[in-house]
Order: structure tokens, then sequence, then C-alpha cells
């Protein structure tokens, strides 16, 4: 069983290190604000269309801020995918977070 344990924790370390890697996209204002983010959590690219410099000040903030929200939606979304590969589908309680 202790080597069980340590398999599944080794397996979580490469998991989280391959995070890195796994990348989500969060869209808004229809295409004009794009941003990309790593399973990490971590913004790695924004686009924004030329289009949208055009507006206010505080339009672009907001389509930022729903880009970024959607990102991490889809970041999450694809974190928990490839950690339920690691476990095995085994579905982990609500709000439980892998130590990494």
């Amino acid at each position: 069983m202790l080597k069980q344990a340590q398999e599944m924790q080794q397996k979580m370390m490469e998991a989280k290190d391959g995070l890195k890697n796994v990348i989500a996209e969060g869209v808004s204002g229809g295409g004009a604000v794009k941003i990309q983010m790593n399973g990490n959590f971590e913004v790695v690219k924004i686009d924004i269309s030329d289009e949208i410099l055009k507006e206010q000040k505080a339009v672009i903030e907001d389509l930022l801020v729903a880009a970024a929200n959607s990102a991490k939606k889809a970041a999450e979304a694809k974190t928990q995918e490839e950690m339920s590969k690691i476990t095995g589908g085994i579905q982990m309680p609500p709000g439980f977070k892998f130590p990494m």
C-alpha cells in the first residue's frame, strides 16, 4: 500500500510539471480579447484586436477581466481532466485540492 501511495505521489508530481504545458484560452468581446493561461493558472499570452483598442479604457478593462475569468475556468477544467487521468477517474471530494 505504501508503494502505491509513493507511485501516486510520483505521478502527481509529474502531472504538476506537465500542467505548465496545458494551455486554455478565454475569449471575450466576440473574440476581440483572447487570453491564454497554462495549467498552473499563469497567463502566457494576451491578444487584443486593434479595433478594441479604440474603445474606452473601462470597456477594455472589462473585456480583459472577462477573458481572464473565462481562461481560468477553461484551465481549471483541463487541469481537472489531466488529474482525473492520474487518479484513474476516481472522483475527489468537492473542494479537494491536490497537494501541489
